[in-house]
């Protein structure tokens, strides 16, 4: 996809910035500041966003911040003090104030060649794969090292689970028991994409476990983190821990193969990479990028018709047209995000992304009871999946259940605090407050959703609704203002539509706040 503004282009997928067609030198930190700016141009997008998406929520400097957004200005030709482009709201953060439009990139409208779908690809082999190695041990043998092997087992069995990934067993994976881990050789003698690695350390009565994620073909580090436990909680801990390294690597290594996608050539792309690339896209939430990935996701059907996951990814994007209202006809592309599903389902049923998707198809119908089976085996295939308890929780919060929305929302912020719809689960978190008439709360949520990353207009309705409960008139109203100016033909009956409210109390509490400011 391509921004285009003034006598410039973004170039998101050759990751160029031009001026007048001239190709502009900059860090790769700065042009993802600028797209990220521009992606959310529709409002302020706080520093805290920007250390999230730029540094992976690293503990950066505010000089750090001020440092790419000044690299930022200067390419652009803007300055601090006229701002054209990129504004300082002091105090809150920065927004991109320029006119851009989109429009798509070649990679999405370059035909299959014919002998591109002459043969059925492999993708068992073409899948990401992984490999947990034993953690090392850091100090006197003991207790850490019961729990440098327990660790890893139970990281080979969770991630084993995830349908996407090819998890080496524990028992080659084993043989590399060594504090000089030798990436080379794991790479040639495993054959695999990725490695896990990790270690132990007592220090008095305090466990560290650090963990790290590493791509074996450029030796880079994808992702790491630490773990603070005391060691008479070790044991119960531990599940947390196991959680919390599976969900991280379900969120980078997807973002990682995006990014490997991205060197490649648009004839080049294999089925995965498409649909990695596809992923991306997808959770932009906006028509553009959503059209992107929906072709990216039919060019991986093409080149591997069994390849299940493509066909859910097809189906959330519908989802997405027809939720969004990016269709002119969105009965037709709800239709489209049920059909997808089953054709996953058809090729992988026990694929718990499929299983979401055909639960979230039955919610544009209206279908909230039998969505729910769906979710509850989404649930069942991987319980650690983070969206499918956020699912569950939407549908909950519309069944008018908040104690139980509640439940399910927490426990998937636990699991994926930066989700890409953490905005969705900030919402729903909101409603349920709606339900149980605690107005500061849901406000308080409702803020939240509407300053996440990616939210798209009907979260801005979402938060004039909860300040309009609360009785702040002024802040509903602003709200209502940017809601209108993100999709003018915005209606009530569109909000309504998507959040179809089954407790009436409820719903007419929303539907009069709505209609109190002119929808």
């Amino acid at each position: 996809m391509i921004y285009v503004f003034g006598n410039f282009e973004l170039d998101l997928d050759k990751v160029e910035l031009r001026e007048k067609g001239a190709v502009i030198a900059v860090e790769p930190q700065v042009f993802a500041l600028i797209g990220f700016l521009i992606e959310n141009r529709a409002r302020v997008v706080t520093k805290e966003e920007i250390i999230e998406r730029i540094w992976d929520g690293r503990a950066i400097s505010d000089s750090a911040v001020a440092s790419r957004v000044k690299s930022a200005r200067q390419a652009l030709g803007d300055d601090g003090a006229a701002q054209r482009l990129i504004r300082t709201i002091h105090g809150v953060g920065f927004r991109f104030v320029g006119d851009a439009a989109m429009r798509q990139a070649s990679i999405v409208i370059a035909p299959l060649a014919e002998q591109d779908v002459g043969e059925t690809p492999d993708i068992e082999h073409a899948r990401p794969s992984i490999a947990v190695l034993p953690f090392g041990r850091v100090g006197a043998d003991g207790l850490n090292s019961t729990i440098a092997d327990a660790l890893p087992q139970d990281l080979t069995t969770e991630l084993s689970r995830l349908r996407w990934l090819f998890v080496i067993a524990r028992a080659s994976a084993f043989r590399f028991r060594s504090d000089d881990m030798d990436i080379d050789r794991i790479r040639d003698e495993l054959k695999v994409r990725y490695c896990l690695s990790g270690s132990v350390e007592l220090i008095d009565r305090t466990m560290i476990v650090s963990v790290e994620l590493s791509d074996t073909h450029d030796k880079g580090v994808v992702w790491s983190d630490r773990f603070r436990v005391s060691i008479g909680a070790v044991h119960e801990i531990r599940e947390e821990i196991v959680r919390a390294v599976i969900n991280a690597l379900e969120l980078q290594i997807p973002l990682n193969e995006a990014r490997r996608a991205r060197l490649k050539a648009p004839s080049d792309l294999d089925a995965w990479s498409a649909y990695h690339l596809g992923l991306q896209h997808m959770y932009r939430f906006n028509k553009a990028d959503n059209a992107i990935a929906t072709s990216l996701f039919e060019r991986a059907t093409a080149l591997a018709p069994e390849f299940a996951r493509a066909y859910a990814g097809l189906s959330f994007t519908h989802f997405q047209d027809s939720f969004l209202r990016y269709s002119a006809d969105p009965q037709k592309t709800a239709k489209l995000a049920e059909s997808y599903a089953a054709q996953a389902l058809e090729r992988d049923p026990v694929d718990p992304f499929g299983n979401l998707t055909m639960g979230r198809s039955h919610i544009l119908r209206g279908d909230l009871e039998s969505c729910m089976p769906w979710l509850d085996r989404a649930n069942a295939l991987n319980p650690n999946y983070a969206q499918a308890k956020y699912s569950r929780a939407w549908t909950q919060s519309l069944l008018g259940d908040a104690a139980a929305c509640q439940v399910n929302v927490d426990a998937a912020l636990a699991l994926s605090p930066l989700d890409p719809l953490l905005y969705g689960m900030l919402g729903v978190r909101s409603f349920s407050h709606m339900a149980l008439g605690e107005t500061e709360k849901a406000v308080e949520w409702a803020e939240r959703a509407a300053h996440a990353p990616s939210a798209h207009v009907l979260i801005d309705l979402i938060a004039s609704v909860a300040h309009g409960l609360n009785g702040d008139d002024e802040k509903a109203k602003a709200w209502a203002a940017s809601a209108r100016r993100r999709a003018p033909n915005l209606t009530k009956a569109d909000f309504l539509r998507a959040f179809p409210f089954r407790e009436p109390q409820l719903h007419n509490r929303v539907l009069h706040t709505l209609e109190r400011y002119g929808f």
